[in-house]
């Protein structure tokens, strides 16, 4: 940012911006407009990778669970109150549907980016409008508008921005009510995510910015409290992060000059796509910085040497050093100085950089404003126009590309693959998502390669024993989940793969105490309940299968094999007519499987009900007609009722 034409604030406006109501309504509506446009292609797209630890549990969906999400840290995947509540409101709206949470998203993200407009025309930066457009058209936001699970990006962002601009209001009047709207705003941030926490800082820097000083009764006494309070809440979340979400140990084991140098390096990176979006990926190639190589210490020395040629120049012009003080500072939580689980996978992402990226167009729209018009060649207005125009659209062309991958979880993952191949995680988390679809053989590759590539990750190895088991060799399954365990002791989902792989093998009990086991180390874990049951109705404990059905489905309503295997057990009961319920239930939850269809007809038969039977066994028969014995049991169906 250049400095600003006069040292004084601009005076206040009708809007704030210096523009009419209608001027800023209509500019809205079409900043929407062109971002919807650009995002389409991820609006029908459904959950991917956790999605389902930031969309509302059943656990909490109650009037009750929203008030855990603020009382119990650990209710929810991260303690963002403020967020979870607005995903709780979200799914009292539209429950499950995946295209109400991404359309919040564009709405968050567009009205940023007008915010961001609004904000610039305040301080009398140039090129606002521009910068607003950047903002809302660049591919490198895809990560976090056509994530559902990034919606902490956009709101805490959103608010941000309104406390920013709250702030200048009150730095004009001084009214106390001002004061306490910006402070409620930021509340509201630092509440969504903590990576808010760095705005007072950059308010200061904004200050300076303006007028050359900061004074400690106009610009740092006001903000006390928000720099408490911020610092507050970063501490918090580095230790839930530790704690809560468990990030430490062998992958974070790093000291403070190896952390610098790979600082300096993401900061580059991260410069670097903001200016060349080519070859964005969900997932990066990991690097890491080895303080024993001289060539290690060039990005971090870059990064100093620029630093302070931008304070030299700011003798001149403080814009360009003000602008890299906030990026920098925005960025800061996300360089690698502080513990975040993501850094197991990659030391940068995307969406670390939603909220610095601001600073950064913001230079950028303003230096290409001053080149356009006080350059050796100044532009017509027309020309200019076309120029900005023809940048904005070739933004949003990339920003379009690039959410296509966000419309489906094996898209995503498969593109990642394609940039970044030795990416552990995508292996891993392609092969999840291929074993999810039922094609355990099409995973298999998948999770012996994030094996290979990270063979001290427990849940890759979980992971692969659980595709090996599904594909009939659980014998190799148990020393993948051995070695799991060793690194991984208490790890829940390993001892249900554990129980499955047992049981394959005939070895029932000790099935069964795995599952137990499992459900002690993770009692809301749905699948070791249903496994549970189908392990005790194998031995013939009907009543006890019938319990751990009841406890799958109150963990997971649309659990369609719980809703089967319920009704199997009580048809073996003999009570078919309770059985009834749950075999029509599973259907509507899984319409199109002809397991469930034969296994119904087969109760049915039992009953007598020979023409329903034959209707099931007949739509088996269309889904899965090499299904072994379906054929000769539609055939004998049809014969007793005198048909071919």
């Amino acid at each position: 940012m250049p400095a600003p034409a006069r040292p004084a604030p601009p005076a206040p406006c009708r809007t704030g911006v210096g523009t009419p109501r209608a001027a800023s309504g209509a500019l809205f509506w079409l900043l929407l407009a062109l971002t919807l446009l650009a995002y389409g292609p991820s609006l029908a797209g459904g959950f991917l990778w956790d999605d389902a630890g930031h969309v509302t549990s059943p656990a909490l969906q109650s009037w009750a669970g929203l008030a855990r999400i603020w009382t119990e840290p650990g209710a929810t995947q991260q303690y963002y109150p403020l967020l979870h509540s607005a995903f709780w409101l979200e799914h009292q709206l539209w429950g499950d549907a995946p295209l109400g949470y991404r359309l919040v998203n564009v709405l968050w993200h567009t009205l940023s980016a007008w915010l961001l407009i609004r904000l610039l025309r305040r301080l009398a930066a140039p090129g606002a409008l521009l910068a607003g457009f950047l903002f809302a058209l660049h591919p490198v936001a895809v990560e976090s508008v056509a994530w559902i699970a990034e919606q902490k990006n956009t709101l805490s962002t959103l608010c941000s921005l309104a406390a920013a601009l709250a702030w200048l209001q009150y730095e004009e009047d001084r009214r106390p009510a001002r004061y306490a709207a910006a402070s409620a705003w930021f509340l509201a941030a630092l509440l969504t995510k903590t990576v808010t926490a760095t705005l007072p800082a950059a308010l200061l820097v904004i200050a300076w910015w303006r007028r050359g000083r900061i004074t400690w009764r106009d610009d740092v006494r006001p903000l006390l409290p928000w720099l408490v309070a911020g610092v507050a809440a970063g501490l918090f979340t580095v230790w839930f992060e530790r704690n809560g979400i468990g990030a430490e140990g062998a992958g974070f084991e790093q000291g403070l000059l190896a952390r610098t140098l790979l600082a300096g390096r993401n900061l580059w990176f991260y410069l670097g796509t903001l200016l060349w979006p080519a070859n964005l990926a969900f997932h990066y190639p990991p690097w890491s910085a080895d303080p024993s190589r001289a060539a290690h210490y060039l990005p971090a020395g870059a990064a100093l040497l620029l630093l302070a040629g931008l304070a030299w120049h700011a003798r001149r012009q403080r814009g360009p050093l003000a602008a890299a003080l906030l990026f920098g500072g925005l960025l800061f939580p996300a360089l690698g100085f502080f513990n975040v689980y993501p850094f197991l996978f990659s030391p940068v992402a995307d969406h670390f950089q939603y909220l610095a990226s601001l600073a950064a167009f913001a230079l950028l729209a303003a230096g290409l404003t001053r080149a356009v018009h006080g350059g050796i060649r100044t532009w017509s207005r027309p020309q200019a126009l076309t120029a900005g125009t023809a940048l904005v659209a070739g933004l949003g062309v990339l920003t379009w590309v690039q959410s296509r991958h966000y419309a489906d979880s094996v898209a995503l993952y498969r593109a990642t693959l394609e940039r970044s191949p030795d990416s552990w995680i995508a292996h891993h988390n392609l092969a999840v998502e291929l074993a999810a679809r039922g094609d355990p053989g099409g995973a298999l590759p998948h999770a012996r390669r994030a094996e290979e590539l990270k063979p001290d990750f427990p849940a890759a190895l979980n992971n692969l024993a659980d595709n090996l088991a599904r594909t009939g060799q659980p014998a190799a399954a148990l020393p993948l989940i051995e070695r799991a365990l060793r690194l991984q002791p208490k790890f829940a989902r390993a001892e249900n793969t554990q129980g499955v792989a047992l049981a394959l093998l005939g070895r029932r009990e000790e099935a069964a105490r795995r599952f137990q086991r499992a459900i002690e180390l993770e009692p809301a874990l749905a699948e070791a309940h249903h496994n549970l049951g189908l392990t005790h109705a194998e031995s013939g404990r009907l009543e006890a299968a019938i319990a751990c059905f009841a406890r799958t489905l109150q963990l997971q309503p649309n659990h369609a094999g719980a809703e089967l295997n319920w009704g199997l057990a009580l048809a073996l009961g003999d009570r078919l007519g309770e059985a009834r319920a749950h075999f029509e239930r599973a259907l509507e939850l899984d319409p199109e499987s002809a397991s469930a269809l034969q296994l119904y007809a087969r109760v049915l038969l039992r009953a007598g009900e020979l023409e329903a039977a034959a209707v099931h066994l007949r739509g088996a028969f269309e889904l899965e007609p090499n299904r072994p014995g379906l054929r000769e049991e539609l055939q004998a169906t049809l014969e007793r009722l005198g048909r071919r």
